[in-house]
């Protein structure tokens, strides 16, 4: 099927649902959208961010600082001193890899901040 041919197909799906009322009651209906997260991303993150959150799936620092909050959590629980060593070890590491995986992404920005060439 051409791309006009889907386009034409989506448009149609959507005037039909638009028909039927089912974008009357939407959160937010009415209020001005809320873009500053989407242009406060990087160009080159953009698109991945977008279907990471589509999917319900965080990206790989917040996935790690989610777990350090995690081991935080059962460190504060914990009475064992060799457990609580063991849990601190676990923290750093993952504070260490966040801490690397965002200095990986600043040395691959350019100097405004986006992963996009400079234009020339």
């Amino acid at each position: 099927m051409s791309s006009i041919a889907w386009q034409i197909l989506a448009e149609n799906r959507i005037r039909e649902a638009f028909e039927r009322g089912e974008f009357d009651d939407l959160p937010g209906k009415g209020m001005p959208l809320d873009l500053s997260e989407y242009f406060n991303t990087p160009v080159a993150d953009r698109m991945t961010f977008s279907l990471l959150k589509s999917a319900g799936v965080l990206p790989p620092e917040l996935e790690l600082l989610k777990e350090a909050e995690s081991l935080e959590r059962a460190l504060a629980k914990c009475r064992d001193e060799l457990e609580r060593v063991r849990l601190q070890q676990q923290i750093q590491a993952r504070r260490t890899a966040v801490s690397m995986a965002l200095e990986r992404r600043g040395k691959s920005a350019g100097a405004d901040g986006s992963l996009e060439p400079p234009l020339v």
